[in-house]
């Protein structure tokens, strides 16, 4: 029988499977579990579900409940029944925190980078340790970050405080970006032999304006090589 979205149902554990398994540490758990039969077996947090089929349905949200219920050896969990809209899901797991925010980089305020740099330095477990939020969104924010790779290595290049390795993955668990088409304009596409006439620093920034990644550290010769590979092509 399909429910009403909504609802709240006291279904069978069995007639139920989550979306993912919770991450909390089996003694959360079992405290849980113990917390539930002290309260005559009724979790007052319900599971969050989808209903899949006649009588199946798919735990989305408040896992961790589900995984305690089980653990204190009942038969039926108290659930809502959403729908499959897919920003119902997203916001039933950013309520019970089981997935982190993210921040588009491509149209992201300066505002909206602000509060998640803040949250990646201030957050107990961890932090992104050694960045100053003022300077890292001050570069951020002025940066041509439309047309940075999906890789975010980018940033590397701003010289913020985030650095290759555990720092840019730290970053990356908040920020993403999805890369804007870049038109290429008359400027950009002049030969070889204009290209040399450039400075190290000229060619630098087409080569940021372009999308590339890695140039920070090149010399002129290898821009050079870079830069030719587009107006050969």
């Amino acid at each position: 029988m399909k429910q009403e979205i909504g609802a709240l149902l006291h279904l069978d554990i069995d007639e139920i499977e989550p979306l993912f398994p919770t991450k909390a540490h089996q003694f959360l758990v079992a405290k849980a579990a113990e917390s539930i039969n002290l309260c005559g077996g009724r979790n007052w947090i319900p599971l969050v579900v989808k209903q899949t089929g006649e009588s199946s349905f798919v735990a989305v949200a408040n896992i961790f409940t589900l995984a305690a219920v089980r653990e204190a050896g009942l038969r039926k969990i108290w659930c809502i029944v959403a729908n499959n809209n897919e920003f119902v899901q997203q916001s039933s797991q950013l309520l019970t925190k089981e997935i982190v925010p993210k921040v588009n980089l491509t149209t992201a305020s300066r505002d909206e980078i602000k509060l998640a740099l803040d949250y990646l330095v201030n957050r107990p477990i961890n932090p992104l340790s050694g960045v100053k939020v003022a300077l890292a969104l001050d570069k951020i924010a002025n940066a041509d970050r439309q047309y940075w790779q999906e890789n975010l290595k980018d940033i590397v290049a701003l010289k913020c405080g985030i650095t290759n390795g555990k720092k840019l993955d730290i970053f990356k668990e908040v920020f993403y970006t999805i890369p804007e088409i870049r038109v290429i304009s008359n400027e950009e596409t002049e030969s070889p032999d204009d290209l040399r006439t450039l400075t190290t620093a000229q060619l630098k920034k087409i080569a940021r304006e372009r999308g590339y990644s890695g140039y920070s550290k090149m010399k002129k010769a290898e821009l050079l090589i870079l830069l030719a590979d587009i107006n050969g092509s």
